[in-house]
């Protein structure tokens, strides 16, 4: 990091920083220790400033799994009362975490062989790599055209999740199972996805893309089948008690997105509004094209935030419907066994929440929303009196974690980071990291996976210390652990990632 960067942090407490900006702007609130706010390099400062100068920009947080993204960091929560951003949302829009409980315990699990079943039989349900869908797993569930359309503009509707196997109830465990049009309707995305399909080559390309429902990707996503291990303190066991999880059971952890058909919704938005800016001379913020945006009320804004929503309602079907899979994958291994999906949990999506008193956009890029309990918008769920669960994901060598917002979140805008954050890109990592070591890590940590050569630009040395992320997150007050998860296994692809 440059002596300029390190001048402009300004400690405000063990895990907390301020980031100045020019002519007396609010400064970014850093979330972070004096080690991890190292690891932040030129790049990703430079991204910060230029985010948090841009139009309309009333708050940005760096987390602590910051590093440089698509115009703004992987890793930072942008608040807007006036403007959209795409951004901080990215190309993967509505990548999420979730969580299934599965009645075995972790002595279920022990065995390598039953575990080998268990990864064929969810690799038969669930393809990954970048394109594939459904014809490349014999045992996926089949989604047809008309139900397609219907899955992108209701998302995980009662009639949709009966007609794919999908348990109703899981609905009430997503942040939001259902995405809405600009005017928050839904009649709008009808309206939105019939103009979509005047371009011929979305028409073309419509079907396959629907045909990734119930699909990993590439990259960064995967599954894990992991074994719970609640922290001792009387908060975390209750919360866990709510949350549905049980000491020394088994769970398993998903991450992914809206696939292709996200991908191309948001690159066809970055293409429109980067034409918009090019056709009128409009100023880009710190030069960076990735930086467009669109004053809300604006066709551009309303667009975006339709397109959003279609994706968003993809995310969070193929999400439930990889559940759905994975839990009949492990009942083929052991019948009559029961889940529940824990929750399900975005960290690439824009959400009008409250802040300052004022009703604004929240963009988190590579963040997670952070409610605690008594939180105005928990009010009636399962979780309005101990906070929602919060999944952030380490390396499968480290663990993953499920944590619960304290009342210090208010300061990132209710949000945390969503994982580790990369410590080195995927190019470094392939040059400098050696495959044979990597697979041998896992042999010795006793680690299945599916793959014969474990993706290197995945390798846990390519990320962040997870347990020093996880020390800045507790350390500003932002949320409190309430288990631990240990991987048994991992669903991975080596493709590019898609996030």
């Amino acid at each position: 990091m440059s002596n300029m960067s390190v001048r402009n942090f300004i400690e405000t407490g063990e895990a907390t920083a301020m980031l100045t900006l020019p002519d007396d702007q609010r400064p970014v609130t850093v979330i972070g220790t004096e080690a991890i706010r190292n690891t932040f390099d030129d790049g990703c400062i430079r991204q910060t400033i230029n985010s948090a100068m841009a139009p309309g920009v009333s708050h940005l947080v760096l987390n602590p799994d910051a590093h440089v993204g698509y115009g703004t960091p992987v890793g930072c929560v942008m608040a807007s009362p006036s403007h959209i951003y795409p951004g901080p949302i990215g190309v993967d829009i509505k990548c999420s975490m979730s969580l299934l409980a599965i009645d075995i315990d972790e002595n279920a699990v022990r065995d390598a062989k039953t575990r080998r079943a268990i990864i064929n039989a969810i690799c038969e349900r669930t393809p990954t790599g970048a394109g594939r869908g459904q014809r490349h797993a014999p045992k996926s569930r089949a989604v047809s055209h008309e139900l397609g359309s219907r899955i992108v503009t209701e998302g995980a509707s009662p009639q949709v999740c009966a007609e794919l196997g999908i348990p109703v109830e899981w609905a009430a465990r997503c942040e939001d199972s259902m995405h809405t049009g600009h005017d928050e309707s839904t009649d709008t995305l009808l309206v939105r996805l019939e103009h979509l399909k005047v371009d011929k080559r979305f028409v073309e390309r419509f079907p396959n893309k629907i045909r990734q429902l119930g699909s990993y990707g590439g990259g960064n996503h995967f599954g894990e089948c992991e074994v719970v291990r609640v922290d001792e303190s009387e908060r975390a066991r209750h919360a866990a008690e709510v949350f549905g999880l049980r000491d020394g059971a088994v769970a398993f952890l998903s991450h992914c997105g809206s696939r292709g058909f996200g991908h191309d919704l948001a690159q066809g938005q970055f293409q429109s509004m980067e034409t918009h800016f090019e056709r009128w001379g409009i100023p880009l913020p710190g030069d960076d094209l990735k930086l467009v945006h669109a004053p809300l009320g604006t066709e551009q804004a309303n667009a975006y935030l339709d397109d959003m929503a279609l994706g968003a309602n993809f995310a969070t079907v193929n999400h439930l419907l990889i559940n759905a899979l994975v839990l009949e994958a492990f009942r083929e291994v052991f019948p009559g066994i029961d889940g529940r999906l824990v929750y399900f949990i975005s960290h690439n999506i824009a959400r009008k929440e409250i802040v300052d008193r004022i009703p604004q956009w929240v963009h988190r890029k590579g963040a997670t929303r952070a409610f605690p309990a008594g939180h105005h918008a928990l009010t009636g769920t399962p979780f309005e009196k101990t906070g929602h669960p919060i999944l952030l994901p380490g390396n499968p060598q480290s663990g993953s974690a499920v944590m619960v917002a304290d009342p210090g979140a208010e300061k990132s805008c209710y949000s945390v980071n969503h994982g580790a954050g990369r410590a080195m890109g995927r190019k470094a990592a392939k040059r400098s990291l050696d495959q044979a070591a990597v697979n041998t890590s896992f042999n010795e940590c006793d680690i299945l996976t599916n793959c014969r050569n474990y993706p290197i630009d995945e390798a846990p040395e390519a990320y962040k210390d997870f347990e020093e992320v996880l020390r800045s997150v507790k350390l500003a007050g932002l949320a409190s652990e309430v288990a631990r998860l240990e991987a048994r296994f991992v669903i991975k692809d080596g493709d590019k990632a898609d996030d």
